[in-house]
């Protein structure tokens, strides 16, 4: 049957969907100025109404979202993870097999109710805590745990990002559909369990027997304790010897030169402190100038500070005494870091951050995939998946760590936890839950329900509140849930799903689901899930129609098949542990390529028993 032909909007909206998938890969502009770039073209071009056009910012999904970043921030500082992790201690009883299958199954239970990246986030330090007291290779324990991550986000319906967005687009859709064709409702908290416990039990099986032959050939690039740190840092980074003190004599040609003048000299040791008058600090801006009597804290084997002391003419003592203090394993050390896909780090070099004004923390090394930066680390631009090599007062790390711009893997003494709070959380989250589940409250209302809890008890303050959120993330979403409503109201959807009706009508039905999961598998590794979703899920219901099939099922495909992403560092949750664990891409894509096409098999069977 030929199909209608293309009015000069639905062009326009298809331009806009190529736009989108072209400006995602080119990934020379971040993904939430495409999304805020796509919205305003919506409007100006009158595709979508400017009185709908900035709904999506006040939408459900949107505020689910950022109800479950701050819940999770919630739970990670009243201590639940650290809990988790001498629990997953006991009970795995130190078994290698036992403890990785474990701690895969627990984050991807903790996925179905907090945002993948946050659980990540949140597992990368008790995994190398794990990994520090056990001696288990952190190659082999992240994929699975990030595999499952994406697994469990199919547990309930705010597991993750496509999900929560699934029913304002099901509840979208409904002023376009034909008559006759009954109004979609929104699916219930739990709708997805079944599915979900299908792909989690998938992932623990095909890590159970499979992994082991797979993940044995990482390289293993384990975080670190700060027990660790010596042998750790020196084997992998270079990073090796003690700490000196070097005082500056009147003589010295480092009299008047800045910090990092110093530092760029040939031969220096790593410059870690500086004392001047009274005050001492790690991490001097490298702008701080060096003047007669400075008292350099440095570090490196003892011949080769021995060579700069004596070709700078500073003195040069082993014994600290004015640094004793600062350098005290307790409260500083050597951590490392890994960059996510949403930090504002990405595409600056490492002099613009200026890391040590603003929070006083030293960049040592760079890690990038098998290249290590060490000279000139200050003009080497950040890049997502990034391992950072620092060196800072542990208090001012965690500090730090709360803008989300770096996830540190390194296991450390924090300053903000609040065990005392523990109670508190777990009932509020519970609580919070509970609500979302006994469908008396939308799920929205709900969720903030639980936020509102935890700033009143001191779980949070609000501050702590605001910086849990990751506003690129919303915004990508605001930005392009428009994007969708224009795909329906156009009939670009109805159009793109009349031509594959075309081609694959007369396939049965439960195929043509499996074309629909493996095309949103493909757009997700292009556009990310939520702009996957976004495209497919109006594509789908015509489809679904077209075929005389019920629309909800093939929306829900849609909606889980869009983070089926095991292969491609464009995923979030793998950009975050391929760093940490040394994944290269073949890597990804030997482990995650079978595992991607069994992802789509078992939702489009478990979808087919359920319906």
């Amino acid at each position: 049957m030929p199909t209608a032909p293309l009015s000069t909007d639905m062009l326009m909206v298809l331009s806009l969907v190529g736009f989108t998938m072209f400006m995602f890969m080119w990934e020379r502009v971040r993904p939430d100025v495409t999304a805020l770039l796509v919205l305003v073209s919506l409007g100006l071009s009158g595709l979508v109404p400017t009185e709908q056009l900035f709904d999506g910012f006040s939408g459900h999904a949107v505020i689910s979202v950022i109800a479950t970043m701050i819940l999770s921030t919630g739970l990670d500082r009243a201590g639940v993870l650290n809990r988790l992790a001498i629990w997953l201690l006991r009970v795995s009883r130190g078994l290698e097999q036992r403890l990785i299958l474990l701690s895969a199954a627990v984050a991807g239970g903790l996925s179905a109710f907090m945002q993948n990246p946050a659980v990540t986030a949140l597992f990368l330090p008790v995994a190398s805590r794990l990994s520090t007291r056990t001696g288990v290779p952190l190659a082999r324990m992240l994929f699975p745990i990030a595999a499952c991550v994406l697994m469990g986000g199919g547990l309930s319906m705010v597991g993750n990002s496509p999900l929560i967005l699934l029913n304002d687009l099901l509840v979208s859709a409904n002023r376009n559909l034909p008559s006759g064709v009954a109004t979609l409702q929104p699916l219930a908290m739990f709708t997805p369990l079944p599915i979900g416990l299908a792909l989690l039990t998938l992932g623990i099986l095909y890590f159970r027997f499979l992994g082991p032959r797979f993940l044995g050939r990482a390289e293993d690039k384990s975080a670190v304790a700060p027990g660790r740190t010596e042998s750790y840092f020196a084997r992998t980074y270079g990073i090796e010897g003690d700490v000196f003190e070097l005082t500056v004599t009147a003589e010295s040609p480092l009299v008047g030169m800045s910090v990092g003048e110093a530092e760029a000299q040939h031969n220096a040791p790593l410059l870690l402190a500086l004392k001047s008058g009274n005050e001492a600090r790690l991490a001097p801006p490298a702008d701080t100038m060096i003047w007669v009597g400075s008292v350099l804290g440095v570090m490196g084997r003892r011949d080769a500070v021995a060579e700069y002391a004596q070709n700078n003419l500073l003195r040069m003592q082993s014994r600290l005494r004015h640094f004793s203090d600062l350098f005290n394993p307790s409260r500083a050390g050597i951590s490392e870091a890994v960059v996510p896909p949403t930090s504002r780090f990405i595409g600056q070099p490492a002099a613009e951050l200026q890391l040590r004004k603003r929070h006083g923390i030293s960049l040592l090394a760079i890690n990038r995939g098998n290249e290590v930066f060490r000279e000139d680390i200050r003009q080497v631009p950040i890049r997502a998946g990034d391992l950072l090599v620092f060196h800072s007062i542990w208090r001012d790390l965690a500090q730090a760590a709360e803008s989300r711009d770096f996830v540190v893997v390194t296991d450390y003494p924090k300053d903000e936890q609040r065990p005392h709070k523990l109670p508190h959380a777990v009932l509020i989250f519970l609580f919070a839950m509970g609500l979302a589940l006994s469908g008396e409250l939308p799920v929205p209302v709900a969720l903030m329900t639980g936020v509102i809890g935890m700033l009143l008890t001191g779980v949070l303050n609000m501050d702590e509140a605001y910086s849990a959120i990751n506003w690129k993330t919303v915004f990508v979403m605001a930005g392009l849930i428009p994007l969708g409503w224009a795909m329906e109201s156009s009939g670009a959807a109805a159009w793109v799903a009349a031509e594959v009706f075309a081609r694959f009508g007369h396939l049965p039905h439960w195929v043509l689901q499996a074309v629909v999961g493996l095309l949103t598998s493909l757009f997700g590794l292009v556009v990310s899930n939520v702009g996957a979703t976004v495209i497919m899920v109006p594509m789908a219901i015509n489809l679904a129609i077209s075929h005389g099939d019920a629309p909800v099922p093939y929306a829900l495909i849609v909606a889980l098949c869009a983070s089926n992403n095991f292969i491609s560092v464009s995923n979030p949750v793998l950009s975050m542990v391929a760093g940490p664990a040394g994944y290269r891409a073949i890597d990804l894509l030997r482990i995650g390529g079978p595992l991607s096409l069994a992802y789509v098999l078992v939702v489009v069977g478990v979808v087919n028993l359920l319906y």
